[in-house]
């Protein structure tokens, strides 16, 4: 396996190391035109830190996001693999400067990735998330949860669903998705012998597909952003939003990925790396490798035994943390709407409103509803429930860093505009019946090399739509399983990626070795993005058959290979 990995990874990563600048809606159409005659001939790619003259060859813009890859997947050491490729993008950017690559690594693409405001929310939200946890862990919320659950095997079922079901509820944003299910259910999954690396991958499956496909969530507006700029620009009489609607069952991916995690936890049955790791969890009560390092530590260990177990301290800061992000999302949106004179509607409300601001708002409510809990049932003082607070926040610490490595490295890919090699792979000669297919395999390489679903949207909406339209003017098929082919895309290279925001937030969620969940999850990922390229993608922009055939077809197809292939827990 091992072996297997490392051939995708470097063909893949080769191709694939894109997180190159995003072009205006102008620049597409431009850059489409260019793109092959500049991979014919070579064209070098301009040092932004070089003074203006100084140029590389354009495939060194590959090398940062590639060596942080590959050693973070050999080595397991995250940390290490993502400052290398950052460095290595700052020596390319600063004109293979030794001495200023080091500086830059520090003075600019570390502090740019902290400065960002939507960077600054995303950690500020961990902090906040993980005071809470530490709140309701410590008087006794973790506990109280954790012994509502037996042992048995139907609770390990049991267990898996109402995780993946409540994956399902928690639709309105992906991040929030990954850190309150994966921190309200780790508890639980432990004391029913569910390894972490399980959990993580119930937690990171259900996450973006799920927010990816809500008519309601903080991906709305940016989908159906991108693609109303594209229809503007290019006349295209459509809807931006009904097309949303209509691409939903052509989103074979995120789809057939919810039904496989429900499948997966129903039937008791895994392999590869997850499968070794579930009987470990089930055979010796070892829910982490041994030598593992936790992405978070909510020190479960460490609640006194003469504190009682309160299901309630954890349960009803939950319940608020998601109320009033839904409020807030709600009131936010309202506002705008309104002072923009624009018609009130639902959809409106939630394309306007600023998502990361309400749930900003939602974790400092959960946060003092924990602490007036904590305090008010007698679980612990004033002073020791500001320690639990500060701990909480302190096991957050791991992830942050990774986090801000992981943007620092889309910063670099950014300015060394490595997406040219990814977008000209493609170019007029395409059949219209493999444009959705290449779509989605371009943007599932984009999104692993740089770990970001939106960037890889920003990336191929301005380059793949105006292709589609080029090619396939007015066939509705290909142009809406174009659309979709980018949305699943991202999504399938996102759950690869071992620097993904989401990877990285389901690991901290679940306290699981970031390292562990990417190599148990990649397994099930590349499977389930097989399936969806062989039985759907392909097929149905060939007019074999419609989309929901193809998720049928698909459905069928992974449940039988999965079968086949699988192993019961159980021994």
């Amino acid at each position: 396996m091992r072996a297997v990995l490392i051939v995708l990874i470097l063909g893949g990563g080769f191709v694939a190391a894109t997180a190159g600048a995003i072009p205006n809606d102008d620049a597409g159409p431009t850059l489409i035109q260019n793109i092959s005659q500049n991979l014919t001939t070579g064209a070098a790619v301009e040092v932004p830190g070089g003074g203006g003259d100084a140029s590389l060859p354009a495939w060194t813009s590959i090398l940062p996001p590639l060596l942080a890859i590959v050693l973070a997947l050999l080595f397991r050491h995250v940390l290490v693999a993502l400052a290398l490729g950052v460095w290595l993008g700052a020596f390319l950017t600063s004109g293979l400067s030794p001495w200023g690559s080091f500086a830059r690594l520090l003075d600019t693409y570390v502090v740019n990735a902290i400065a960002d405001r939507g960077h600054a929310s995303i950690l500020v939200f961990s902090l906040l998330l993980g005071g809470m946890l530490g709140l309701m862990t410590q008087s006794g919320g973790a506990k109280g949860l954790a012994s509502l659950v037996s042992t048995d095997a139907t609770s390990r079922r049991r267990g898996q669903l109402t995780t993946w079901f409540l994956g399902l509820l928690v639709f309105f944003d992906d991040y929030a998705n990954s850190l309150l299910v994966g921190s309200s259910m780790r508890p639980v999954t432990d004391r029913l012998r569910i390894s972490r690396g399980k959990l993580a991958f119930l937690v990171d499956a259900t996450a973006a597909p799920v927010a990816s496909l809500a008519l309601i969530s903080s991906w709305i507006g940016v989908e159906v952003g991108y693609i109303g700029d594209q229809f503007t620009h290019l006349g295209i009489e459509r809807d931006a939003y009904v097309t949303f609607i209509e691409t939903i069952p052509f989103r074979f991916y995120p789809i057939l990925m919810l039904v496989f995690v429900a499948w997966v936890a129903l039937r008791g049955r895994d392999f590869g790396p997850m499968l070794r790791a579930e009987r470990r969890a089930l055979d010796e009560g070892l829910v982490s490798r041994p030598g593992s390092q936790p992405t978070s530590d909510f020190h479960e260990e460490s609640v006194p035994d003469d504190i009682p177990g309160r299901p309630l301290n954890a349960v009803i800061p939950v319940i608020v943390v998601v109320l009033v992000a839904m409020v807030g999302i709600y009131v936010d949106g309202r506002g705008k709407v309104l002072s923009a004179g624009m018609e009130l509607s639902l959809r409106a409300i939630v394309g306007e409103a600023s998502s990361s601001a309400a749930i900003l708002w939602a974790t400092g409510a959960g946060c003092l509803v924990a602490l007036a809990l904590s305090v008010g049932s007698g679980a612990l003082s004033f002073g020791k429930s500001i320690e639990a607070w500060m701990s909480g926040m302190r096991s957050m610490l791991f992830a942050a860093v990774i986090l801000v490595l992981a943007w620092s490295l889309g910063a670099v890919c950014r300015d060394l505009d490595t997406a040219s090699f990814l977008i000209g792979a493609v170019g007029d000669w395409i059949a219209p019946a493999w444009i959705p297919a290449t779509v989605f395999i371009m943007a599932a390489l984009v999104s692993f090399a740089t770990g970001t679903s939106w960037g890889t949207m920003a990336i191929l909406f301005p380059l793949a739509i105006p292709l589609a339209h080029q090619i396939a003017p007015g066939n509705e098929t290909i142009l809406l399983g174009t659309v979709s082919s980018i949305l699943a895309g991202s999504v399938w290279g996102d759950h690869c990626s071992p620097i993904s925001d989401t990877t990285v937030l389901s690991s901290m969620a679940t306290s699981c070795d970031h390292m562990d969940h990417v190599r148990t999850q990649l397994p099930y990922a590349l499977f389930i993005g097989g399936v969806s390229l062989l039985c759907a993608e392909f097929p149905v922009a060939a007019g074999w058959y419609g989309p929901w055939a193809g998720l049928l077809i698909g459905a069928t197809a992974m449940i039988a290979v999965f079968e086949l292939v699988s192993r019961p827990v159980r021994r």
